[in-house]
């Protein structure tokens, strides 16, 4: 195939110069904007809004009687030791408090758990589908089935 026959790609993501100028006159005035039909085309955050803490939730390890095994040496003793294999971790809002979020969503369901703040980590991620996805309702099942 000659270099200048070769696929553009997908042309449903390319941008045209309207596109570019319109998303930079967005992006230069700083505002938020929908199109018509009211889906969001700019938004504007906090960065906060896209951090989180990424606690670490223990669980303490049992014995065969189900008693709760304690350290016995160094930092550890008697202090209920983490069962590894149920060991979970969480990621809280950054904008949250650690603590109302772990008394709120674990403990109710985990009321002997724990977390270890050593291996609590600050992360960031930005979820384009949580703030940008419309929900678009399916065709109804008539107009895809001909009678």
């Amino acid at each position: 195939m000659a270099e200048d026959a070769q696929s553009l790609g997908s042309k449903r993501k390319e941008l045209s110069d309207a596109h570019i100028e319109h998303i930079t006159r967005l992006f230069g005035d700083f505002v938020e904007a929908q199109d018509a039909e009211g889906k969001p085309l700019s938004r504007i955050f906090d960065n906060e809004d896209f951090g989180y803490h990424s606690i670490t939730v223990e669980r303490p390890l049992r014995d065969e009687h189900g008693q709760i095994v304690l350290g016995s040496k160094g930092k550890q003793k008697g202090k209920p030791q983490a069962d590894t294999s149920l060991r979970d971790t969480e990621n809280v809002p950054y904008t949250e408090d650690i603590m109302a979020y772990f008394q709120r969503e674990v403990l109710p369901h985990a009321p002997d758990a724990w977390i270890d703040p050593d291996k609590t980590k600050v992360g960031y991620e930005i979820p384009f589908n949580r703030h940008f996805y419309v929900f678009k309702p399916p065709r109804p099942l008539a107009r895809l089935m001909p009678s």
